[in-house]
């Protein structure tokens, strides 16, 4: 006759009930979960080997303990996140914590759709749209214009400002110039055409020339050097009888000092200093 099969911790007889077989030999029920099962941090209590145990931080749950800070409900088979030390289900995370959409005002979740952010703000890419069109716009190029976006096409229809000179919609950069703009390629000299963004230039009227055009169409001469008078580098001059002079060109005919701001006497066409003047 076979020995009776037995509890390996309590001793007991297993004839006729369930028992669970470990390393070291068959446990009754109430002993291998005394050895074995693992305490729920939450409820404190023994998680049976028939529970459906979780496990979370270097701690084990009851499937039903390990719940939603917010709406109570089991974490089990959801994702979930910890928002300050607190679990917190997927829905949960993003009613009360995720960026919200500027457009429709909804969450996004954990695992939501793609979010873009701009200026502080942020949208679901769906709802991130024209103004004009109301086309989504997602990563392509667009243009805040008073609060609103606008797509590059959409802009340039209806809001660009246009370039004086080839009328088209100036979007970057430019030239801007007595109220009105240019693009920088498009802002010429009336005269020779070359370009003058980034150079001086000046104007006859409401027209721009570039200083040599300039000086050759308009410019006074000075009647010292016989060079225009165009107002850049050394421009500042001094007049007299419909006669004009750089600063530098304005001195005595005889010993060359210069005049500017000291007392001068004309001859017969030309300046002198007083001192040169007492000669004759």
């Amino acid at each position: 006759m076979s020995d009776q099969l037995g509890c390996t911790r309590c001793r007991e007889s297993l004839c006729g009930r369930r028992y669970i077989r470990a390393e070291d030999g068959p446990h009754c029920v109430s002993c291998y979960e005394r050895r074995f099962a693992n305490t729920c941090r939450e409820c404190e209590e023994l998680i049976g080997h028939d529970a459906e145990e979780l496990f979370f931080q270097d701690g084990y749950y009851h499937a039903a303990c390990l719940r939603c800070s917010r709406c109570r409900r089991s974490l089990a088979q959801q994702p979930f996140s910890s928002r300050g030390g607190a679990l917190v289900c997927g829905d949960c995370c993003g009613s009360h914590f995720s960026s919200r959409c500027s457009a429709c005002r909804g969450a996004a979740t954990p695992a939501g759709s793609r979010m873009l952010e701009y200026g502080g703000s942020t949208w679901h890419e769906g709802c991130f749209t024209c103004q004009a069109c109301g086309e989504p716009m997602g990563t392509e190029a667009f243009v805040p214009h008073q609060d609103s976006f606008y797509c590059l096409p959409c802009y340039q229809r209806r809001l660009a400002p246009q370039c004086r000179h080839c009328k088209k919609a100036l979007t970057k950069g430019g030239v801007a110039y007595r109220e009105e703009v240019w693009h920088k390629e498009c802002f010429l000299c009336s005269g020779c055409s070359s370009p003058l963004a980034g150079q001086p230039f000046t104007s006859q009227g409401d027209t721009p020339y570039c200083i040599r055009c300039f000086s050759s169409l308009y410019a006074k001469k000075c009647a010292g050097c016989n060079t225009a008078i165009t107002g850049f580098g050394d421009g500042k001059y001094v007049s007299f009888e419909e006669r004009q002079w750089h600063q530098p060109c304005f001195k005595c005919w005889r010993c060359s000092v210069s005049l500017v701001g000291s007392a001068f006497f004309p001859d017969r066409g030309h300046i002198l200093c007083s001192d040169c003047n007492s000669e004759d």
